[in-house]
């Protein structure tokens, strides 16, 4: 499993995008500052906000206790919800606005500029062995670009499908391991008067990871790669197949009716509400299904590995996700040893409570920690990482910004009905190459 990380998740982690964004410099409402009685304070930014997100409730905790715990170092934290967050990053450090430090997506194309452009500290002389000794398997080498280290991680994320085992159960449905069983299960369930899966395309990231799936089932992970280094690619038998399942699914009525207004935190406020009998997430939902204080599905989800495809080339062991997600700091800071403390601080006590609290899989060694509290779903997702032979990380972390975009917005208008799935494929076709390091 260690050589399998580092092969997958440094392949996305090593993504190279052209073009680079403008230097920053440090300023009053961004870097790292020394106060009058000689505290220095130290900004972060995130997007761990909400209600679903464990993140929300444990990021709060760790920097009080940090502060607390150093009165000369003291963080002020700010968090912004999804999209709004990366397009308040891009602008703050073009701005020369940034923070000290700064949440960055795994998996290629969201960090890469800023790495490149010489916008985020390298943080490699500034690591202790103790530190990589504590790191879960192959995660020291995960994070490891040419040599140098820019950030720590935190959590590892994997997509798989969520089954309400009880609205499958009034259906008479069979939960689905092949695409024919998932067109059978939709059948049945639209004919029990339930909605078989739920979508919140509003914010087109979650029906993204709909088509994306597919398109891995229908033509393999080596494909993708492959698509990804050559656009052109994308316009073949293999992806025009998989535009076709999903619109088919779409016309079948697999999804939700209200899913062009319906948000991400809504599709999931629906699910647990047990008002969808599926839905295709990554791991950081697990705690919002398993909460018995907002969820009414709690202990009748059951994750599973997407279905696989009679006719396809991809396997149910090459895994959506892998990505290892985590914070960097900002080149101008004034402060690099003390934002680097707070960093190794911040990584390790957010990725040993976040995996207890569900928020994601574990990239820090658990040894000595108490796992009997996690769910089943916890455990399920753990177990399905632990078949993988591939990763192909999150898409719109892949493909160059514009084309993450344009990505989305095609899925979009292939879900409405508004493209046919060649033409689809040809738009994918004129996408940006992507700079793969094999």
């Amino acid at each position: 499993m260690k050589a399998l990380l580092k092969k997958s998740l440094s392949l996305f982690l090593a993504l190279g995008l052209a073009g680079s964004l403008a230097a920053c410099s440090s300023d009053s409402s961004g870097g790292a500052q020394g106060g009058s009685n000689g505290k220095i304070k130290l900004t972060l930014w995130d997007q761990s906000v909400g209600t679903t997100d464990p993140s929300a409730k444990l990021l709060p905790e760790i920097v009080e206790k940090w502060n607390s715990e150093h009165p000369d170092i003291q963080v002020e934290r700010t968090g912004t919800t999804g999209e709004q967050y990366k397009t308040k990053v891009k602008t703050s450090i073009a701005a020369g606005e940034s923070p000290d430090l700064f949440y960055g997506m795994g998996g290629g194309s969201f960090m890469q500029p800023y790495i490149k452009s010489g916008n985020v500290l390298e943080i490699t002389s500034y690591l202790t062995d103790d530190i990589k000794e504590r790191m879960g398997p192959g995660m020291a080498e995960a994070i490891n670009m040419d040599g140098k280290i820019y950030t720590l991680p935190v959590y590892t994320h994997i997509a798989n499908l969520y089954v309400n085992t009880e609205l499958f159960e009034q259906a008479g449905a069979k939960i689905p391991t092949t695409y024919n069983e998932l067109l059978d299960a939709v059948t049945k369930l639209k004919a029990a008067g339930i909605t078989p899966a739920v979508i919140g395309e509003k914010d087109r990231w979650p029906g993204m990871y709909w088509y994306d799936m597919i398109a891995m089932r229908q033509a393999g992970n080596a494909a993708v790669i492959e698509a990804f280094k050559d656009p052109s690619k994308w316009d073949s038998p293999d992806f025009v197949a998989a535009a076709t399942k999903m619109q088919q699914l779409a016309q079948a009525g697999a999804f939700n009716s209200s899913m062009f207004s319906m948000s991400y935190d809504e599709m999931l406020g629906a699910f647990n509400a047990g008002k969808g009998a599926m839905m295709f997430q990554a791991n950081w939902v697990n705690a919002g299904i398993e909460d018995p204080s907002s969820s009414a599905v709690k202990g009748k989800v059951k994750v599973i590995p997407f279905p696989v495809f009679e006719d396809g080339k991809g396997t149910s062991t090459e895994i959506f996700g892998g990505a290892v997600d985590g914070f960097y700091i900002s080149q101008t800071t004034k402060h690099p040893k003390e934002a680097t403390e707070f960093l190794m601080y911040l990584s390790e006590q957010l990725g040993t409570q976040g995996f207890l609290a569900g928020a994601g899989l574990p990239s820090w060694k658990t040894d000595s920690l108490d796992t009997s509290s996690l769910s089943s779903l916890d455990l399920s997702a753990a177990d399905i990482m632990k078949t993988a032979t591939s990763f192909i990380a999150w898409w719109d972390n892949i493909l160059p910004a514009e084309s993450a975009e344009a990505h989305k917005n095609l899925i979009a208008q292939l879900l409405a009905g508004d493209v046919t799935p060649e033409e689809f494929c040809k738009q994918m076709a004129q996408l940006k190459p992507t700079e793969l390091s094999l």
